[in-house]
């Protein structure tokens, strides 16, 4: 087999053209302000206890006196520095609401709460009043909130990943005991 010999530099530029061009697209990356990678996020969780609310008409918990039932269905989120001292945080929080039978309008009034933990240190917590309409032709609705910005004080030894963020429903203590026994769906 002969050895491959290039006739020409245009020849061999065009051949090695695969092999460069990952690297240049590389080479484009980033704003050119700053070598550094984004920074760590915080870990986030949805409170098992709170993930879940439903309300019944009165004191029966049969599904004919279903009022509202809703899920958070996930957690989305990003970083960004502000300053050598501050993180970013921006979380969006999902929720799947389902109308009941025993529901009297259209209109549900609900909340859900964000929480910046440090260990088992709750240092922020933050109730979002939510109220949803359902169309006329739907008894279900998917939301998305939009977005909750959270400021995280780092430093050289403590990245925004040394933070947890918890969400779940403000339930009143009826609701959380009642998602308690009921147990993890």
């Amino acid at each position: 087999m002969p050895a491959m010999r290039f006739s020409t530099p245009l020849r061999a530029a065009w051949l090695c053209a695969p092999l460069i061009a990952p690297l240049l697209a590389l080479a484009g990356c980033g704003d050119g302000t700053t070598d550094a990678f984004a920074p760590a996020c915080p870990g986030a969780a949805i409170v098992r206890d709170a993930a879940d609310l439903t309300r019944y008409r009165g004191a029966a918990h049969d599904l004919v006196d279903t009022v509202l039932a809703g899920r958070i269905t996930g957690i989305n989120g990003n970083c960004k520095r502000d300053g050598a001292d501050t993180v970013v945080t921006t979380v969006q929080v999902g929720i799947e609401l389902t109308r009941g039978p025993a529901a009297p309008g259209r209109e549900a009034r609900l909340a859900y709460f964000v929480a910046v933990l440090d260990g088992d240190r709750i240092l922020d917590k933050q109730v979002f009043p939510l109220r949803a309409e359902f169309p006329a032709n739907a008894d279900r609705l998917r939301l998305t909130d939009d977005g909750v910005e959270l400021r995280l004080k780092v430093r050289p030894d403590k990245t925004a990943a040394a933070y947890r963020i918890q969400v779940g429903f403000q339930l009143t203590p009826e609701e959380l005991e009642f998602n308690r026994q009921r147990g993890q769906r």
